[in-house]
């Protein structure tokens, strides 16, 4: 996404700061949240559901702003996308994922979905890779288990953070 927005500074300067703008809220969600789930392994729903619609409407309007078409369709279509993929995952195997995960993967979805569809397979490959090194690193360590419980909404908003800044 860093990327984009180095294209819309010289030739759409308000598209620029809604992503901005976007990029700052996910921010300050993403560290709230982080810090949260590693201290209560939960993801409030009163931080979460409020922050939809303000990253929808700072993305939607970049994407106006541009006339882009497909990145509403690719935001839009990333958030339902992930958030699938997540819920699968918790009915597959409930104790395996909370349902705050499943609700953190649509806001996060959205700003993959922006950046465009490959951000989004990258994006959660990258959170489940840094959440699996860190599962690795507790067993090591011996601090942990393969039954340990960690919080995985860190893991999905840095994955995510990373992408949108390299990819």
């Amino acid at each position: 996404m860093l990327a984009l927005m180095g294209e819309y500074w010289g030739s759409a300067p308000v598209a620029f700061w809604l992503c901005a703008a976007a990029l700052a809220l996910l921010a300050v969600v993403g560290i709230w949240l982080s810090i949260i789930d590693i201290l209560t392994h939960r993801l409030p729903n009163r931080i979460i559901f409020p922050s939809y619609p303000a990253a929808a409407v700072l993305l939607i309007a970049a994407a106006l702003a541009v006339q882009d078409w497909n990145r509403l369709v690719s935001l839009a279509g990333g958030a339902a996308a992930l958030w699938v993929f997540y819920f699968l995952l918790r009915l597959i195997y409930p104790a395996g994922m909370g349902f705050g995960d499943v609700k953190l993967a649509g806001l996060l979805g959205l700003y993959l979905g922006f950046a465009g569809w490959p951000n989004l397979l990258w994006g959660t490959f990258a959170a489940f890779l840094l959440g699996g090194l860190w599962g690795v690193l507790l067993i090591v360590s011996r601090r942990g288990t393969a039954k340990s419980a960690i919080p995985f909404g860190p893991f999905m908003i840095v994955g995510a953070f990373l992408v949108l800044a390299l990819g």
